[in-house]
């Protein structure tokens, strides 16, 4: 109950706040401002009609019974633009049709000269999967999203790392590495946990990000949605062009295994078409190159492939007939090395990259901290003095400790506990053996 007039401006205030917030809550989220319009009419998909039509001679080839909402299914159309696709395979004496199951959707058969265009298609180009969309569609998505992304909060990052025990230090420069997009070098001795942080920056990043299934350009397809690499994510809206597909911002990592040529277009004889490569399935996400100078290439060679897509954000790839065009380079690389920064980057380089980050091997208080998280995630306690016990074995065999020891020790515990049918405790004994098998020397 109100008492006095002078409560009155508070009051106010407070019912204007919530006022706000269940605004906000009713507001579109930044994300789904991109949500891509359904399509109404065939002009909407930038697509010509030739390409069309032979994309969807290969999709009624491929059913057993073909009607224009099976095949609409198959190249993530509207029933309606599907069928007047068909109705151009008709007039090209491709297809015929065989009868109406309902509203613009009708059944189709193949013709003698169908199956003949099919075989040559299929020989020049075997995909058949949704509708591509056009390059500069693609780009003008990429970039916006990326634009328009809500700023990361400490608070985010905060559990983006909540796993790993990090030095308030390192905890900044990554902040500032997740909400500024830029890029990352990390160095130090191996077994500290720089992979780890990588990774994790792509769990601070918020919302989802549109991509599509494929691009084309010339008439020629670039396959961009990976299965192994892309997560799917609910879509919100119920009419959408499913051309496209939301994902979770995607965790790309490359290793030893990767080479220049990795880097550009690679284009299957058999198959006909272009898969994107890592750096364009990254975009929106994060892209770590992992063990920097232990690739098949040298390290100059691969960091020099990367200085102007770092610094403009848009990178060239080459198609088969020798055309450049460009796409966006819209993620954040984070090169992790066990090498020193002299081996592997020269200052031209360096410049680029927006933020380093030397990684120390852990302080005792540290090491313990690692230790006793993991530990009590095995459901495993510690035994009064073990960490000192443990910490005065390191310092007689004069080892240095790594962040990734006390997980491994702990593992071992449990393996060796297993084996010997007893219940996994952590006593001085049991933790001497399993630093023994562990350490070859």
């Amino acid at each position: 109950m109100i008492v006095a007039s002078s409560s009155m401006p508070s009051v106010v205030t407070a019912l204007d706040r919530v006022q706000e917030e269940a605004a906000d809550e009713l507001a579109p989220r930044p994300e789904n401002l991109f949500v891509p319009p359904f399509p109404r009419k065939m002009s909407d998909l930038g697509l010509h009609l030739h390409f069309l039509a032979d994309l969807a001679l290969k999709a009624v080839s491929l059913e057993a019974d073909a009607t224009s909402a099976r095949v609409a299914e198959r190249l993530h159309l509207g029933i309606l633009i599907t069928d007047q696709i068909l109705e151009q395979l008709c007039r090209d004496h491709l297809v015929e049709k065989r009868g109406v199951v309902g509203p613009h959707n009708h059944r189709f058969n193949m013709l003698d000269r169908g199956w003949e265009t099919v075989a040559r298609l299929l020989k020049a180009n075997s995909y058949c999967g949704p509708t591509p969309v056009p390059l500069q569609a693609y780009a003008d998505m990429v970039s916006q999203q990326v634009r328009s992304r809500p700023t990361v909060t400490q608070h985010a990052l905060e559990e983006a790392m909540g796993k790993l025990v990090l030095s308030s230090a390192a905890k900044q420069v990554l902040g500032l590495v997740a909400s500024s997009g830029r890029s990352l070098f990390l160095s130090g001795p191996p077994g500290n946990g720089k992979t780890e942080m990588a990774r994790a920056l792509v769990n601070a990043l918020p919302g989802g990000f549109w991509i599509p299934y494929a691009i084309e350009i010339d008439g020629q397809i670039i396959q961009v949605f990976d299965e192994h690499n892309h997560h799917v994510t609910p879509v919100d809206a119920a009419d959408y062009d499913r051309r496209w597909v939301k994902i979770r911002p995607p965790l790309i990592v490359a290793g030893g295994e990767l080479q220049v040529e990795n880097l550009d277009l690679c284009a299957s004889d058999t198959l006909g078409f272009y898969e994107a490569p890592f750096q364009m399935k990254a975009n929106g996400g994060v892209l770590v190159i992992d063990d920097l100078g232990r690739q098949r290439c040298s390290p100059a060679e691969l960091l020099n492939r990367w200085i102007i897509p770092l610094e403009h954000r848009f990178d060239y790839l080459t198609l088969n007939t020798g055309k450049k065009i460009r796409v966006p380079f819209e993620q954040i690389v984070v090169f992790s090395t066990n090498l020193t920064v002299e081996d592997v980057a020269d200052e031209a380089f360096l410049r680029r990259m927006g933020y380093r980050l030397y990684i120390m091997p852990p302080a005792p208080d540290t090491y313990a901290e690692i230790f006793l998280r993991y530990a009590r995630s095995r459901g495993l306690a510690a035994e009064p003095g073990l960490l000192a016990h443990i910490e005065q074995r390191y310092g007689r065999e004069r080892r240095t400790p790594k962040a990734c020891e006390p997980r491994d020790l702990l593992n071992q515990v449990v393996d060796l506990c297993h084996y010997r049918g007893i219940e996994p405790a952590l006593e001085r004994h049991v933790i001497d053996r399993v630093v023994a098998n562990y350490f070859i020397r």
